[in-house]
């Protein structure tokens, strides 16, 4: 997807998915999967940033997104903060903007860790 990380820092990731025609849905905006690809990617940065050894794993077990605005012509920025981490569990909140910092997404994530 082009996806890359720009920034990483503890409890923090933030994730750019460069505009391209294949990720446009019918309409001429970016597909709504896309974002949550960028959402869902962000954390996974997030949470890693917290561990000097990296999970095994770490799976997404609930993803709620909130679809703000479209996005055309325009790159998608994700930015990942931590906002509790368990033994096990890690929750993640998102905020998705578009690269002049219009908002278009928020998302929350839950993920499971393994050792």
């Amino acid at each position: 997807m082009g996806l890359r990380f720009e920034e990483i820092r503890r409890g923090y990731a933030r994730a750019r998915l460069p505009h391209r025609p294949e990720l446009l849905q019918g309409g001429g905006v970016v597909h709504g999967g896309a974002i949550a690809t960028v959402i869902d990617s962000a954390v996974i940065g997030a949470v890693f940033s917290l561990f000097a050894a990296r999970p095994r794993r770490v799976a997404t077990i609930d993803l709620h997104v909130h679809y703000l605005d479209v996005v055309v012509d325009e790159d998608v920025v994700a930015e990942a903060r931590v906002r509790r981490q368990g033994k096990s569990i890690v929750f993640v909140e998102i905020d998705a903007r578009t690269s002049a910092g219009r908002e278009v997404a928020h998302g929350e994530v839950s993920c499971k860790l393994t050792a």
